[in-house]
């Protein structure tokens, strides 16, 4: 899927705002001035974005809006695709209708996004998309593929590892079991019974989430577990405690455990995000969209996201 903005009006521009934080309840899709590129800038006509937990954790709460830097009227995801529409004075590295991917923090669901050309995070940041990634899939890279990789690089697998991978089939997750799998590690992947197939179908050896984990691992004859990554608190760091593996070869993304690393994807390596979609574009790794939704469904589509039991990633499509 490629739209490259075709059908809206000059001059026209939506974004999903909130005039104040909480749930989905209050996000609006709403008409605003279509912003332009100015000096140093690029502006991409956003085709795809792909929602993440952060997106609705930000801004839930002003305490927590605050702690990222936000403040009201505010927009709404992090996670981008789309095609470059207008390139600033000395903006270098960009041409018009360069296809890009990246993060616009809380202000991706929209028409229009102006970045930095040479962004971080704050700024906004935009990476070419390979021909063979389409925009959907360009969409859900940025923020799940930076967090796995940089939680991979703390653990340090290849082959010989066996690593436990805690909510395996979540969205960080998909790209965790596949880009261990690449390693050369041995995955297993905790979720609920329902999940088994999906997550043999990333990769991983299913186990049932929940009390009595640790005994259930050791049934699958896995041997010494040698590593683990816990993507959704801290349950798996506790069992992989209880498998003896160490704690330096323990990391966790969504929890705090006293003497275990944490990872984020502000600490990915360079070149990680062009690496994935290398290996999207080759067919070495697939992304599962598990729901794509039109952008004036975009409170179905968060009440759906946030509620963590999706295989795969929701899009909103713009």
């Amino acid at each position: 899927m490629q739209r490259h903005g075709d059908t809206l009006r000059d001059g026209a521009s939506r974004a999903v705002l909130l005039d104040s934080f909480g749930g989905p309840e209050v996000l609006t899709l709403k008409d605003v001035p279509e912003p332009q590129a100015g000096a140093g800038q690029i502006r991409v006509r956003v085709s795809a974005a792909g929602l993440n937990p952060m997106d609705w954790f930000m801004t839930a709460d002003p305490e927590t809006a605050a702690r990222f830097g936000l403040s009201l009227p505010c927009g709404f995801g992090t996670d981008y695709s789309g095609v470059v529409d207008q390139v600033g004075a000395d903006a270098s590295g960009y041409a018009l209708g360069d296809r890009v991917f990246g993060t616009a923090l809380s202000r991706a669901v929209a028409d229009h996004i102006v970045l930095d050309a040479n962004g971080n995070i704050a700024s906004g940041i935009a990476h070419r998309t390979p021909d063979g990634v389409d925009d959907r899939t360009a969409a859900t890279l940025a923020i799940a593929g930076s967090t796995a990789s940089a939680a991979l690089d703390v653990l340090g697998l290849g082959p010989g590892d066996t690593v436990l991978i805690g909510g395996a089939g979540g969205g960080v997750g998909v790209f965790a079991v596949q880009l261990a799998r690449i390693a050369g590690a041995r995955v297993i992947g905790t979720g609920s019974p329902s999940s088994a197939q999906y997550l043999r179908s990333l990769g991983a050896e299913p186990v049932a989430y929940g009390e009595g984990l640790a005994g259930r691992v050791r049934d699958l004859g896995a041997g010494t577990v040698t590593a683990a990554l816990d993507l959704h608190g801290t349950d798996t760091v506790h069992v992989a405690r209880e498998l003896e593996v160490p704690d330096d070869r323990i990391c966790t993304i969504a929890g705090q455990v006293h003497g275990i690393p944490a990872a984020s994807g502000a600490n990915a390596a360079p070149g990680a995000l062009e690496s994935i979609a290398r290996l999207v574009e080759a067919g070495r790794l697939r992304v599962p969209i598990a729901a794509a939704y039109p952008v004036e469904d975009i409170r179905a589509a968060v009440e759906l996201q946030a509620a963590r039991h999706v295989r795969g990633k929701v899009v909103i499509d713009l």
